[in-house]
Order: structure tokens, then sequence, then C-alpha cells
């Protein structure tokens, strides 16, 4: 049950650096943690016309949250990210998913474009 817990509030931490990279970066914060379609997006921003949905993954390297990230991830944030748009009225102009992966002792790193989003 500890390492439950302790893993949630690090996963907790890094969304709250992930959202203030992006923020540094330019991009606004639209949702944190929305769920839809049985799955979890951690964070949707937006920046100049493009909608970001963004995995955010922390781990003891960069390189072990890179590798976390696998293509039946990135169908889970699809199916969400398709119910999200569809409650848009308008769509972005463009769509992107990203990573940003968090290690202790590094600064996070942000990924554009991670892996395609099948959204058709």
């Amino acid at each position: 049950m500890r390492d439950r817990k302790a893993a949630y509030l690090l996963g907790h931490d890094a969304e709250f650096w992930a959202a203030l990279l992006l923020n540094l970066k330019g991009y606004s914060i639209r949702e944190r943690r929305f769920k839809a379609a049985g799955a979890e997006i951690d964070l949707i921003a937006a920046r100049f016309g493009t909608l970001v949905f963004v995995e955010v993954k922390a781990r003891a390297t960069l390189d072990d949250a890179l590798i976390s990230i696998s293509p039946e991830k990135l169908r889970r944030i699809a199916r969400g990210a398709r119910a999200y748009l569809g409650r848009l009225q308008r769509m972005p102009r463009t769509i992107r998913c990203d990573a940003i992966l968090v290690a202790p002792g590094r600064l996070p790193r942000h990924i554009e474009s991670v892996g395609e989003l099948p959204l058709d």
C-alpha cells in the first residue's frame, strides 16, 4: 500500500513540474488528469493553435521514462483524445501527443510528437 501511495504522490509531483515547464514555454493548461472513454490523459495543453495531449512519466531515469510509453499507452491516450475532441466546438489547427519525462536529479525533458495518435 505504501508503494502505491508513493507512486501516486510521485505522479502528482511530476505533473506539477510538467505543467510548470509547459507554462514557461507558453502553453496554457486546458485539463489535468482528463478521464474519458476508459483513458486518462495527464495534461492537455494548447499554444498557437496546437492542442497537445501530454503523457507525463516519472521513472528512475529519463530513458526509463521514455521506454515506458508503449504503443498501447498511445492507443489509450488516443481514445481519451477522441472523447475530448468530440466536446470541442471547433477543431484545433494541429493536434499532437507529447511526453514530459521526469527523473530524480534531472530537469524534466519535453519531447514533442512522442508518437502517432490514431484519432480516426
